[in-house]
């Protein structure tokens, strides 16, 4: 199957703006297979919303970061399908599923450290945000095939983060330690979209590897950094003696504490 095809006709139907009538019957129909809490949201009436992408895009009412400085919270709401120690440049999609970091993130310096893993269904917010005081230093857009990384793919298929297309992120936190911060696409994700620049447009034909380098480019815990137009992954790397993992919960919403920088 062409999933990259079937992901582009997908976007194309969720932009699509159809009469009101068949509109509200889409957007209705989706929030009630998913069982979506509309009231978690400033447009609470899925009616409201013109295309099932708007419906997906949908914007919160409020969320909270926690202000300490060295806390890092969550961009996103979504479950954690994995976490844990970086070792010999080798991480985990899920357990028992291991992959190369050299062959995710090409050109990272990461030895060891650690890796965090978060899964945004369908159902939840498909926007994420900075998880922390950070400078970005580059974005790399990495085309790929664009199959599904939900639990069932993630226990079945190999390599799939190094298979599927991803933006990465080469940041700096405010300790000047690096991170990645990695957004990878999945079938019917119409777009992985950036808040800070609009040049990087992903699920388009004929796309190759590109990388955006920034001079002072900083940005605030909190802010929207993008979204997904659909639901997709996040995966976050630290590097060794960086990051301490504090989160007791398999699901997460936008904004909980996850651990901590040092």
């Amino acid at each position: 199957m062409n999933t990259n095809g079937v992901s582009q006709m997908f976007g194309k139907f969720a932009k699509t703006k159809f009469p009101q009538i068949l509109q509200c019957f889409i957007n209705k129909s989706y929030v009630q297979i998913f069982k979506i809490d509309m009231s978690l949201f400033k447009e609470e009436d899925p009616c409201k919303y013109p295309t099932l992408n708007a419906l997906f895009t949908r914007e919160k009412k409020e969320i909270e970061f926690h202000e300490d400085e060295d806390v890092l919270c969550s961009p996103c709401d979504g479950l954690i399908t994995e976490y844990g120690d970086i070792e010999n440049k080798t991480a985990y999609q899920i357990k028992g599923k291991s992959y190369s970091i050299d062959e995710l993130i090409p050109g990272n310096k990461l030895e060891d450290g650690f890796f965090l893993n978060i899964y945004l269904s369908p159902r939840d917010y498909h926007r994420y945000h900075v998880p922390i005081d950070m400078q970005v230093l580059s974005a790399t857009h990495i085309p790929g095939a664009l199959y599904p990384v939900n639990l069932p793919s993630l226990k079945k298929r190999d390599n799939l983060f190094i298979k599927n297309e991803r933006v990465m992120l080469r940041c700096k936190d405010t300790k000047d330690r690096i991170f990645y911060f990695i957004a990878v696409g999945a079938l019917n994700v119409g777009s992985i979209l950036f808040t800070f620049d609009e040049r990087i447009k992903t699920n388009i034909s004929n796309a190759k590897t590109t990388t955006f380098e920034y001079e002072n480019l900083h940005l605030k815990k909190g802010a929207e950094l993008g979204r997904f137009e659909m639901g997709s992954t996040i995966l976050l790397f630290f590097g060794e003696d960086h990051f301490k993992y504090l989160n007791q919960k398999d699901e997460v919403e936008t904004g909980e504490i996850l651990g901590e920088i040092y």
